[in-house]
C-alpha cells in the first residue's frame, strides 16, 4: 500500500513526538525517583530502545519510520528517498519532536517549555555524535540492504548501547538535539551545543550513506522513502 506524502509526513510526526515523549518523560520520571546513576542510565536506555521497537513496527510500512532528519538526508544521499520529500519529512519530525517534549512536560507538570541550560559542549561530546550517527544510518543502510526483517531490533539494540559507548549519550537525531533545547530537565541540552550535535549528527550519517553507496558498491532501485527502515516497497538494496 502506497500513501500519500501528507499521510507519510504525518506518521513521521507523530512517531517523533513519541520518541520525544519517552526520552523527555523518562528522564523527568527517573529523576523523581531515588537510585544511582547507573541504574537510570540503563533504565532510561531501555526505555528509548522499547520505544524504539513499538513505532518502527507501527509506524515503517507508512512512512519508513525515520524519525530523524539525519537519516532522511542519509537516505536521500543513498538514493534511497527522493530530494523532493525531505522537507516535509524534516519539518513534521522537527514539529513532533517539539510535540512530544511538551507532551512530556504536561504529563508531568512542568512548563510546556523550559529552555535547557545544561551544556554539553567540547568536540569529544561533538564527535560523539557524529559516531553515534554514522553508526545509525549504517545500522540502517545495512539492514535495508540485506532485506532484514528484525531491522527495529538492530536499530533499538544499537541506539541502546550507543548510550553508554558514546561521550554525548547518543542523540544521534538532529530533532532530538533541537527539541531537548526545550526541557529543563536532565535530558536537555543548551541551544548553541545542539546546534553542533545537529551539525556532527548530519555529517556523521551523510559519511555512513556515502560509505554505502561507494565504498561498498551499494544503490537501490525505485527511490521511496518507505525503504529506509519500512518494508512498504518491494525495492531492495542491491550490490552494483
Amino acid at each position: 500500500m502506497h500513501y500519500s506524502l501528507g499521510k507519510r509526513a504525518i506518521a513521521e510526526a507523530a512517531g517523533t513526538a513519541i520518541l520525544l515523549c519517552a526520552i523527555v518523560g523518562s528522564t523527568i520520571a527517573l529523576e523523581n525517583v531515588s537510585g544511582s546513576g547507573a541504574t537510570a542510565g540503563i533504565a532510561g536506555s531501555l526505555v528509548v530502545g522499547a520505544t524504539f521497537v513499538a513505532i518502527i513496527l507501527a509506524l515503517g510500512p507508512i512512512s519508513g519510520a525515520h524519525f530523524n532528519p539525519a537519516v532522511t538526508l542519509g537516505a536521500a544521499i543513498g538514493g534511497a528517498a527522493p530530494w523532493r520529500e525531505v522537507p516535509a519529512y524534516v519539518c513534521a519530525q522537527l514539529a513532533g519532536a517539539l510535540t512530544g517534549v511538551a507532551a512530556a512536560h504536561a504529563m508531568f507538570g512542568h512548563a510546556l517549555i523550559a529552555v535547557s541550560q545544561h551544556a554539553r559542549g567540547g568536540f569529544g561530546q561533538y564527535f560523539s555524535e557524529f559516531v553515534a550517527a554514522f553508526g545509525l544510518m549504517f545500522v540502517i543502510a545495512g539492514c535495508v540492504r540485506s532485506k532484514s526483517p528484525n531491522t527495529h531490533l538492530a536499530v533499538a539494540g544499537y541506539l541502546a548501547a550507543a548510550g553508554w559507548f558514546t561521550a554525548s549519550g547518543a542523540f544521534a537525531n538532529p530533532a532530538v538535539a533541537m527539541a531537548r533545547v526545550l526541557t529543563s530537565s536532565s535530558s536537555g541540552i543548551a541551544l548553541s551545543d545542539a546546534l553542533w550535535f545537529a551539525v556532527f549528527e548530519l555529517l556523521g550519517a551523510a559519511c555512513a550513506a556515502l560509505f554505502f553507496a561507494y565504498a561498498l558498491k551499494a544503490q537501490i532501485s525505485e527511490p521511496d522513502m518507505t525503504l529506509v527502515i519500512g518494508r512498504a516497497s518491494p525495492a531492495t538494496w542491491r550490490a552494483a
